[in-house]
């Protein structure tokens, strides 16, 4: 079962742009189930199984990111709760990484079930800052040779089918700075604060939804020192490409003007791109819909950010597959119901072997 993974892949640290020791660890697990791995220039886990008689076929690729939103020293033990497992990370993504693990091993004694090749990769950079970096690069590198592409994240039962385009900025404004007494000089955390009250006054349509967030703002010294620096944050979101793209033309001009009435300077940095629009999902999901029907799990569509979105520039059908049940993602709480890592497999098992005799491409 999965679970024999998962508490040794969770308690593995791997934040984002560190994940190095559980990419070893992936690769130490696929290696000792008789699989040949490789890893790449950006840190991705990859293992290729191509059976005789398919080579030169596209690939179907699945992938669960190693990295968690946790910093390196935080504990990220794992205990058990009354049929739950808890910790940092113990779902999104290591869940996810358990059952890819648990599906290569069932799959050693089913090579006849692959008539066309199967990839899976334990990819890095997927969370925050990371801007998908794993995904886009085996994406960039073997777009040719792939069929079709699934992101492995999320809760059981649900598919996310639309990619939600997302920018992302660091704003620092930049000043002289001083004594808040003795000097007259313009202050950075007042032209942030201008900023922060511009940005949020930009109109976003509700519909299709687009979204602005400062998730983070800093600055300044001390209490009696003019700010000499303050730097936020920017998240902008949205399902159509064409009004992020307007939101993110007039966030630019939000944060230049902020910088100007207060008479500091601005360096702005683009720190996120992931792409949305279409994933060319539709024959995907009517594989996920067949195994959800036939593992009894209702299945929810939805539209977020994920590995998927990589896709999305590539013209490569693409899908977003949850394979656990749990909550709390993103919290030091995080669980995942034990019991649900079964069928999370036997679902995600089902999706190979309806694509072996179905492909989208």
């Amino acid at each position: 079962m999965p679970l024999s993974y998962l508490t040794r892949i969770a308690q593995t640290p791997a934040p984002t742009f560190d994940e190095g020791e559980r990419a070893a660890l992936m690769a130490a697990l696929w290696e000792e189930l008789g699989y040949v791995t490789e890893r790449d220039e950006v840190g991705n886990v990859l293992t290729r199984l191509t059976p005789p008689g398919t080579e030169g076929r596209p690939a179907l690729l699945l992938a669960a990111h190693l990295d968690t939103v946790f910093a390196r020293g935080t504990d990220v033990t794992v205990r058990e709760e009354r049929g739950r497992l808890v910790g940092p990370g113990v779902g999104d993504n290591s869940a996810s990484l358990a059952v890819l693990t648990a599906l290569l091993r069932d799959l050693r004694g089913e090579t006849g079930l692959l008539r066309r090749p199967l990839w899976v990769a334990a990819n890095v950079a997927e969370e925050g800052l990371g801007d998908l970096r794993g995904a886009k690069h085996l994406l960039a590198r073997h777009r040719a040779e792939l069929g079709a592409f699934v992101a492995v994240d999320g809760y059981l039962g649900v598919a996310v089918t639309r990619a939600v385009g997302v920018r992302r900025y660091r704003a620092s404004f930049l000043g002289p700075g001083g004594h808040s007494w003795g000097d007259q000089a313009p202050s950075a955390l007042h032209a942030l604060g201008v900023a922060v009250a511009s940005l949020y006054a930009l109109h976003r349509p509700a519909t299709p939804r687009t979204t602005l967030n400062v998730g983070l703002a800093s600055g300044g010294t001390s209490v009696n020192s003019i700010a000499g620096s303050a730097e936020l944050l920017l998240d902008l979101r949205s399902l159509d490409p064409g009004l992020l793209a307007d939101l993110d033309q007039r966030a630019q001009a939000a944060l230049h003007a902020a910088a100007r009435e207060v008479g500091v300077s601005l360096r702005l940095e683009r720190v996120g791109d992931r792409p949305g629009g279409d994933l060319r999902s539709g024959a995907l999901l009517d594989l996920a819909r067949e195994a959800a029907r036939e593992g009894r799990t209702d299945l929810r569509l939805a539209s977020s950010s994920t590995d998927a979105n990589a896709a999305a520039p590539h013209g490569l059908p693409a899908i977003a597959l949850g394979v656990y049940r749990g909550g709390h993602a993103h919290r030091e709480d995080e669980w995942v119901q034990a019991s649900s890592l079964g069928p999370g497999l036997r679902f995600l098992h089902r999706v190979v072997e309806l694509y072996q005799r179905r492909p989208v491409a």
